[in-house]
């Protein structure tokens, strides 16, 4: 299935407090029911100012639909092409 990051655009992330992200993150996951297992949110960074986030998703469109029904922003989705490690050296 393809993956993609997200750049969420969000003032102040880096000092969102845990419970503050714990609801963040039952918003996220409540969307995620309702959508159907086709999307699966793999994990986030945390930044000053915004939160990167990986999902699997058979299409931009459902991930950006997941953003919508959250109250998420999506300023940027990324399909992901490879990845790579320092194995990748090997």
């Amino acid at each position: 299935m393809p993956k993609y990051v997200i750049e969420r655009e969000i003032p102040g992330a880096g000092k969102l407090t845990a419970e503050q992200l714990k609801a963040i993150s039952q918003t996220s996951c409540g969307v995620l029911s309702n959508l159907g297992p086709q999307i699966q949110w793999v994990h986030s960074y945390v930044t000053s100012d915004k939160i990167y986030c990986v999902y699997n998703a058979p299409n931009e469109e459902l991930v950006r639909e997941h953003a919508k029904q959250g109250g998420f922003p999506a300023n940027s989705v990324s399909k992901v092409s490879s990845i790579i490690d320092p194995t990748t050296a090997e």
